[in-house]
């Protein structure tokens, strides 16, 4: 089996390496630094040309970076929600995203494909905060080639060491096939558990858009959190009316003197509420006894056809 693999990538070496890249550019979990690695070694061996493999590579970062990023210019967060909702890890998706916008704006294309997730949401992140093409393009060109680079170098200056580690494996034969397939199932299998778990922690009651809707008519209306990312709310700047924008990093002190049996609802436009459940949590444990979720977050909001006005327009801050 590894026999086949390795005679395979020999001769279609700089197909097996574009699919492989654009796959995983587009969030498929089919980690393509092993195949660019031993690309370089290849190179290094002399079966594969250098400069072409380098560009292949970084060729189908671009195509599948730019799907994405017109992507965010065309749906904005629909495009995020989407992309968050089938990641392994969708907790953290857009919120890590928006910690390195924050601190990196654009530049964050330099590094984001060293960091899980971050590299296939930033591209349409940036493409929803409608930055320019050209800008989006130099960026990502410079990231694609400093990732890939290094990957292939890597392979490339240990070609001996590679090189005899594929020859143990083409001994090895099936048995060494099937354990890089075990191991790569493996890897899926435990990012499916910690997505699971990270579900079961989420289940708590939820208040649904109807049931918000008649208790803001009520005497005493609940009081109202927007815990979106600031970069959230620049791509959607939409809120519920009368909403307390709030920063979940100073969720305690944003809400000021609020008495502890004060009904709070939370919203976000998480997959799963998850951000909006984080903060319930978190405000439960501080002794906050009436804290729910928003079920659906904004989008079922918006959708079930109640009022959701401009950031500031009649907004509280």
């Amino acid at each position: 089996m590894t026999e086949h693999i390795l005679q395979m990538f020999a001769t279609y070496g700089l197909l097996l390496v574009f699919a492989n890249v654009f796959l995983e550019q587009l969030g498929i979990p089919l980690p393509a630094v092993p195949t660019l690695v031993v690309g370089g070694a290849l190179a290094g061996s002399g079966v594969l040309p250098l400069l072409p493999l380098v560009g292949v590579a970084v060729l189908a970062c671009l195509v599948a970076d730019a799907i994405w990023f017109e992507g965010g210019r065309r749906f904005g967060s629909r495009v995020l929600s989407t992309i968050c909702r089938i990641s392994l890890s969708p907790d953290s998706c857009v919120r890590r995203s928006s910690v390195w916008f924050e601190r990196w704006q654009v530049g964050m294309l330099l590094v984001a494909k060293f960091i899980p997730g971050l590299s296939t949401i930033a591209p349409p992140m940036l493409g929803a905060m409608r930055i320019r093409w050209v800008t989006f393009i130099v960026y990502d060109l410079l990231g694609s080639l400093i990732w890939a680079g290094i990957a292939i170098g890597v392979g490339f200056l240990f070609a001996p060491a590679i090189d005899q580690l594929l020859a143990y494996m083409q001994q090895a034969g099936t048995v060494a096939g099937v354990v890089v397939l075990a191991l790569l199932v493996c890897y899926i299998a435990m990012k499916w558990i910690q997505r699971q778990q990270l579900l079961r922690t989420l289940r708590m009651a939820r208040i649904t858009v109807d049931e918000l809707s008649e208790r803001l008519s009520s005497d005493q209306p609940p009081v109202v959190l927007d815990v979106r990312s600031h970069q959230d709310r620049m791509v959607d700047a939409r809120a519920l009316p009368n909403a307390l924008l709030v920063d979940l990093a100073a969720l305690e002190e944003s809400l000021g003197d609020i008495d502890l049996d004060t009904e709070i609802v939370i919203y976000c436009r998480c997959p799963n509420e998850a951000s909006a459940a984080f903060a319930a949590k978190k405000l439960m444990q501080r002794g906050y006894r009436q804290v729910r979720p928003l079920l659906g977050g904004l989008d079922a909001w918006s959708g079930a056809g109640y009022p959701v006005p401009p950031i500031g327009s009649s907004l509280a801050s």
